[in-house]
């Protein structure tokens, strides 16, 4: 779900002539990402490709695609959100495209497990910052697939090759019944966990209710603010996403639960719509916050629970501490060995920023699009890092579907920072180290049974940074 924000003007262009280098209709291929768009009229067609594979991905009215599209020559640009997306035309029809899969096609075991491995090889970036020696992998898992194999087995063996990649952005998923086989498998080898159990949210919470003394918070689960005394503010920020407003009616809420009805709703929304309101979503909001705390000396900005979301989102918070639009970062894809043109990334300013000292608290539960905030704070000089090194997970998600219909990701884009540092599995480091457990639920257990102790640590920390920086 995470995207990075380019700031370029574009203007949608559908030309009804007949010159076919302005048509949108046709094959068009990506840049870096290993799809093939196919456009007629009003229509679309998304394929993942790969050397022996042309899959069907998403389909549907052009304008749910993108609506931001331009031409440049024979290059299409679409703009899905805040993240560019470029497309060389095909002057030929791809024969794989044209090739519809029987059932028993789609379901060969050895051919997905060849259009997973192909899409790694091609598309997954971290090889060498991993030490993976994918001809040994493809080699070692590769031999233990055959026409019999079942779905079940593939998954694991599919599984299994995402665990070695150590790659925070992975996932598989495959179909109920394949879940519901391996649950049946499982039953006997569970063991009960007597532990507590914490959520990012609920920690979150905890931890919200104990800093702040004078809580302002109003309308919003999503972020909890206030003073702890007449200088001192408080900011506690929970996600980088769900401040959409999507008009959801609470029929459906109460049918499928608030955040998978959520998902459903924006994915019936062409994505640069549901991007931008969830921009505006949060731009209100933090207006208010900006507003409640503007008379602060200092601010605690606590990001430490945040799993992340939308890049969009972080760099429109972030925005509230900047006077100036300033780089903060670049990102290119990998593909075939090859790295895609860097294309800068920006941080926009606002006109009453928040320009006073800013505490940022930072942990390795920091991931993703709130990894891209604690990056683009590194160009902040008044924002100072306290606690752990983030996750390291601040590439994209590539997402791909196999012919059986399963969906997995990787991760296929490089981010660094100014100084060509990428930040990928070693995550953005604290100015000042807290040293929390790499253990999720071993750091929201300490925190949770000692709530007024990590207050009083950050305090403390605080008041001798302040003291050497005079």
């Amino acid at each position: 779900m995470k995207y990075c924000v380019y700031i370029l003007s574009f203007f949608i262009l559908f030309s009804c002539n007949d010159n076919t280098e302005n048509s949108l209709d046709g094959y068009w291929e990506s840049i870096g990402y290993g799809n093939i768009l196919f456009i007629k009229k009003d229509s679309y067609t998304l394929y993942n490709s790969t050397e022996i594979s042309c899959t069907p991905y998403k389909q549907g009215d052009l304008s749910k695609f993108s609506t931001d599209i331009q031409i440049k020559n024979d290059t299409l640009i679409t703009k899905k959100g805040t993240s560019l997306y470029y497309y060389q035309r095909l002057h030929t029809t791809p024969k794989l495209c044209n090739s519809i899969l029987n059932e028993q096609q789609k379901n060969d075991p050895v051919f997905n497990f060849e259009v997973f491995a192909k899409t790694i090889e091609k598309h997954y970036a971290f090889f060498e910052l991993n030490q993976l020696n994918w001809s040994y992998l493809y080699s070692k898992y590769r031999s233990k697939i055959n026409a019999q194999t079942s779905n079940v087995e593939l998954y694991m063996v599919l599984d299994d090759i995402l665990n070695e990649m150590n790659d925070n952005h992975t996932y598989l998923e495959a179909t109920d019944d394949v879940y519901k086989q391996i649950e049946s498998l499982n039953q006997d080898s569970e063991i009960t966990e007597t532990l507590p159990e914490y959520g990012d949210f609920q920690i979150a919470e905890m931890i919200g209710n104990t800093f702040i003394e004078k809580n302002l918070t109003k309308d919003s689960w999503l972020m909890q603010w206030g003073t702890l005394n007449d200088t001192i503010g408080y900011l506690q920020i929970k996600s980088m996403w769900l401040y959409a407003d999507l008009k959801i009616p609470e029929t459906f809420i109460k049918e499928h639960g608030y955040v998978d009805a959520y998902i459903e709703t924006f994915n019936k929304i062409p994505e640069s719509d549901y991007i931008e309101k969830e921009r505006k979503g949060v731009t209100t909001l933090m207006n208010t916050v900006m507003n409640d705390l503007k008379d602060t000396k200092l601010m605690i900005v606590d990001v430490r629970f945040n799993g992340g979301g939308q890049d969009a989102v972080s760099l429109e918070i972030l925005r509230h501490f900047n006077d100036r639009r300033k780089k903060i970062a670049t990102k290119s894809a990998f593909y075939s060995h090859n790295y895609s043109p860097e294309v800068p990334i920006y941080l926009n300013a606002s006109s009453n920023a928040y320009l006073n000292p800013v505490y940022l608290l930072i942990s390795q539960q920091t991931g993703s699009a709130a990894e891209m905030f604690a990056m683009a704070s590194l160009e902040l000089p008044h924002v100072t890092r306290i606690g752990s090194h983030t996750t390291g997970a601040t590439s994209d998600a590539l997402e791909k579907r196999l012919p059986n219909g399963w969906l997995f990701s990787i991760s296929n884009e490089i981010y660094k920072d100014l100084n060509g540092t990428i930040y990928e599995n070693t995550g953005v480091p604290a100015n000042y180290e807290l040293h929390y457990p790499e253990d999720r639920q071993t750091f929201f257990r300490k925190i949770a049974n000692n709530l007024e102790e990590d207050k009083l640590q950050i305090l403390k920390t605080i008041e001798n940074l302040q003291t050497t920086d005079n």
